[in-house]
């Protein structure tokens, strides 16, 4: 009996082990900030404002007001989940293959934060992420759901991922990029 007790004791870590993936510590930094400006289950159009302030959400490393943001309405597990089985890769970049439900927050007045005021809007969107070892740390951006088509053309998909794929190596060499 003491050795069945102890091997489901071991089942039970071990199982638990596997489940509760640690991200890596080079990439720990870039998913937090990717979580803490992309990632909220509970969003509303009516949170921008008091969302973005918050959460320090500001245009690069300054104090001036984001233009544009955009939270996803889901949890980090099934976002995380985009860069492995739920996406496609596709140059760097992997695409939802489902849509998810995002609030976009749009700059409607102000320069500097914390006087940044936004206007919200709700859509439905696969979303485009940038993963670093299985991890989302970038948020690229949304292709808006068609009603009664695909959700987005190829074409248009693809001339979407390669411009953006050369805004990334832009930042990259230039030194932009985190």
């Amino acid at each position: 009996m003491e050795i069945l007790q102890s091997a489901v004791i071991f089942l039970l870590v071990f199982s638990f082990s596997l489940t509760a993936a640690e991200v890596p510590p080079d990439v720990a930094p870039r998913y937090q900030k990717f979580l803490r400006q992309h990632v909220d289950p509970d969003m509303s159009v009516q949170k921008c404002d008091s969302e973005m302030r918050e959460r320090g959400i500001t245009a690069g490393s300054g104090n001036d007001c984001k233009e544009i943001n955009t939270l996803i309405q889901a949890n980090k597990r099934v976002i995380k989940d985009v860069c492995g089985k739920a996406g496609t890769p596709k140059n760097n970049l992997f695409i939802s293959n489902q849509p998810f439900p995002v609030v976009t927050c749009i700059l409607k007045s102000g320069e500097r934060h914390p006087r940044c005021q936004y206007q919200g809007k709700r859509s439905t969107r696969y979303i485009v992420l940038g993963c670093d070892k299985g991890w989302p740390v970038h948020y690229e951006k949304g292709i808006t759901v068609v009603k009664g088509g695909s959700g987005y053309s190829i074409l248009n998909l693809f001339k979407t991922i390669v411009y953006h794929a050369f805004s990334v190596v832009f930042q990259i060499l230039s030194g932009e990029c985190l």
